[in-house]
């Protein structure tokens, strides 16, 4: 899934169940699978590495990242998972899930299934991580996964110093070892999608007892365990769980993550034969990969954009005129052309150009390059005093190649002169975003979680935004299309995203395109749009 989560917490509601068909299976040419693209061996056994930047978290309900969700993806099983061929919802941990009214929801498990350390998994392990996720005060990253179920009010009160009523979800009622009996707030026929997300995984009982030590050494109920200790930014290493009980039968013994700090550094390794795997190929190599890795090589569509956010309750940015201008003054064709080598594209939309509804010119004149307009726009908005400050992690370089392209337009298009970069790293500027403390338009990233226009409305734009943007009307649409099926629901969502492109309180840049390479020493490689990147499972090693 690319870079880190530049996102919060968000909520866990999809718009429609549309199967989509795209390029998901990792081969340069096409949608099929293809054995001499992958090389597959289909022999169990050996072990492989996969290039990963260091994680924030592997507590589930903890992270939003992803490169702590790819890891995520072999340690643990949610209730359901997406199948990588068309995003439809399956079932992985659970058997089914029943519903008469859509807000009733009776999920059965899997009996006879244990943690790695040999504790049973149960109903009251998921219930229990719920719980724990859902609690405002545990400050866990994935907590508003969980705000559509009953009782999630009560966890985390809307009142500035108010403390919560309750420690559980009144939702949750666990009717026996393999059954958990969950009520919504409102009927959404889509939960089960939602249940695909690793925040959603059970929990054994240390977990929520000592969270701090579980971070570091989870245990959990997925076809890998954790093999020693995570060793901060160097590896993280998987075995296979000979006691597995679930569906996804894994093929290689052994899984070594060796973390790079940049992506151009694992490509160097991953050129040497020193790693197998790397997901997230930078763009301005995909000449070179394509040359090098021939079939082993693949571009996908992407659900990834990325934004340029601005804080709304600045005064300087409070008029959307001003916004609008910043926006037409930016060339998003030449900056990917130059930056990512034309893999990326430019945005003319909030949602990548893979979601069922995307409309492909939503946001008009003003995501079209026009710095005459822009200009004049800029002028009769009147401007703004002071120094323009843009914000940005030091994870990537091409970060910093894009934001000096953005403010030599600007200094270029709209006469701003006085432009600061604020450059730090990812979890010190995440903090910031997150605190409001920023004082000027920053990168902002959405990964998206599953493939629905609501996942980036509802990511983007929740309560309390880093933006600060709100607007009633944007809400109750959004809302609308919670309560909508099908077309209805996207239509809803469709009416929604124009007030925010009205409005502008993140602009759109470009969509990115996944891009993977691995070596000749693997097979059976599937890579994920919908989910967490490389199934872990299916790999296959050659020697």
């Amino acid at each position: 899934m690319s870079t880190a989560h530049m996102n919060t917490a968000r909520s866990t509601v999809l718009a429609a169940s549309v199967a989509l068909t795209l390029t998901l299976v990792a081969t340069a040419c096409g949608p099929a699978e293809s054995t001499k693209a992958n090389n597959a061996s289909n022999k169990p056994g050996g072990a492989y590495s996969v290039a990963l930047t260091e994680p924030d978290h592997l507590l589930p309900g903890r992270t939003t990242s992803s490169y702590s969700l790819q890891v995520l993806q072999g340690l643990f099983d949610p209730p359901a998972s997406l199948d990588p061929k068309d995003g439809t919802v399956k079932p992985l941990a659970a058997l089914s899930w029943l519903t008469e009214d859509n807000v009733v929801w009776t999920i059965k498990f899997r009996s006879g299934t244990t943690f790695h350390n040999g504790e049973k998994v149960t109903a009251a392990s998921f219930a229990d991580a719920w719980n724990a996720a859902a609690y405002g005060p545990n400050g866990w990253d994935s907590n508003y996964y969980f705000a559509q179920i009953k009782g999630y009010d009560a966890l985390n009160p809307s009142e500035e110093g108010a403390n919560p009523t309750a420690r559980t979800l009144s939702g949750l009622k666990v009717v026996d070892e393999t059954t958990l009996q969950v009520t919504l707030k409102a009927p959404f026929g889509q939960f089960p999608m939602v249940l695909s997300f690793p925040a959603f995984a059970p929990l054994p009982k240390a977990a929520v007892a000592k969270p701090d030590a579980f971070d570091v050494a989870p245990v959990g109920n997925g076809p890998y365990q954790l093999d020693g200790q995570w060793e901060r930014n160097q590896k993280i290493r998987l075995k296979k769980f000979a006691a597995y009980g679930g569906p996804r039968e894994a093929m290689a013994d052994r899984i070594d993550f060796k973390i790079y700090t940049s992506r151009e550094t694992a490509f160097t390794e991953l050129q040497a034969g020193n790693v197998d795997v790397l997901t997230t190929v930078p763009a301005a190599n995909s000449m070179q990969a394509k040359r090098l890795f021939g079939e082993r090589f693949s571009i996908r569509p992407s659900g990834t954009m990325d934004y340029l956010g601005l804080p709304v309750k600045d005064p300087r940015f409070a008029d959307p005129r001003i916004r609008k201008a910043i926006s037409m003054a930016i060339d998003r064709k030449g900056i990917t052309q130059a930056i990512y080598n034309g893999v990326y594209k430019p945005a003319t939309s909030i949602v990548g150009d893979m979601i069922p509804g995307y409309r492909p010119e939503a946001c008009g004149k003003t995501c079209a390059y026009d710095p005459a307009a822009a200009r004049k726009l800029f002028d009769e908005a009147g401007g703004f005093d002071g120094p323009l400050e843009l914000y940005f992690s030091n994870s990537d370089a091409t970060y910093e190649q894009w934001m000096t392209s953005v403010a030599n337009q600007l200094k270029d298009n709209l006469g701003i002169q006085d432009v600061k970069f604020r450059k730090m790293a990812p979890a010190d500027l995440s903090s910031l975003l997150n605190d409001g403390k920023n004082k000027g338009p920053f990168r902002q990233n959405w990964v998206i979680d599953y493939p629905s226009i609501q996942n980036y409305l509802d990511g983007l734009y929740y309560p309390g935004n880093r933006s600060g943007w709100s607007n009633r009307e944007f809400d109750s649409l959004v809302a609308k299309g919670n309560a909508a099926k099908g077309t209805e629901a996207i239509a809803a969502y469709q009416e929604a995203e124009d007030i925010a492109l009205r409005d502008l309180p993140y602009i759109p840049l470009w969509n990115w395109q996944d891009q993977s390479a691995w070596s000749d020493r693997i097979g059976n490689v599937v890579i994920d749009a919908y989910a967490a990147g490389l199934h872990l499972d299916r790999v296959t090693v050659n020697d």
